[in-house]
């Protein structure tokens, strides 16, 4: 088949699509997004901030622009695991207690694509509550993480650690300062977060 057939075969595709999801009923279902679209879309509507990184270097490159966004380059950190500050030791990351730290370098367990959210355990956070973490959070995960539901993620952390399950299970949501408090975000802890996405499948 020729490149020109190719070319012209892919836009008719394309503009069939588009006017076959413009002649959508409104009763009709939604069309579902792929889970990695969908928590994309939903982290980012939560205010978080989103970069994607292809391999390790990338990480590493994008970690440096976020100390000079935010000129943490001389400002100490905090890790909880041990791991993660020695996949990063490269950078030289400054390093202090919890509560003198300018930001919370972590992990987590999954990513929860129908509502945005990241979902974090003891094994990131101790017994420790967000509210007691810097506002700022910098946050290594892999595609691999993305799960569709909180219900699929639990699924994965008790067949992870089936010997031990860990505890102090719960999620960050809200990526920004909110303005107005409702009943649904009540007691919350909102913080400013930087999720570094390594491609992984």
């Amino acid at each position: 088949m020729s490149i020109f057939k190719n070319i012209f075969r892919s836009k008719s595709d394309k503009e069939k699509k588009e006017t076959s999801s413009d002649n959508r009923g409104k009763h009709m279902p939604q069309i579902k997004l792929p889970i990695d679209e969908s928590f994309t879309i939903n982290f980012k509507a939560n205010g978080g901030k989103f970069l994607y990184c292809e391999n390790l270097d990338e990480v590493f490159e994008n970690t440096n622009l976020i100390f000079k966004e935010n000129n943490w380059t001389d400002k100490p950190g905090y890790f909880y695991d041990k791991n993660l500050k020695e996949r990063f030791k490269s950078l030289n990351l400054k390093t202090e207690s919890l509560k003198d730290a300018t930001y919370f370098f972590t992990t987590c367990e999954n990513l929860i694509a129908n509502d945005g959210s990241l979902l974090i355990s003891s094994l990131q956070i101790a017994e420790s509550k967000l509210i007691e973490f810097p506002n700022n959070f910098i946050v290594f995960a892999t595609t691999s993480q993305i799960v569709t539901n909180i219900g699929e993620g639990l699924r994965q952390i008790k067949n992870k650690n089936a010997q031990k399950i860990p505890t102090n299970i719960t999620t960050i949501k809200h990526f920004k300062d909110l303005e107005e408090k409702d009943f649904l975000t009540y007691g919350s802890a909102s913080k400013n977060l930087y999720l570094l996405l390594l491609e992984d499948l």
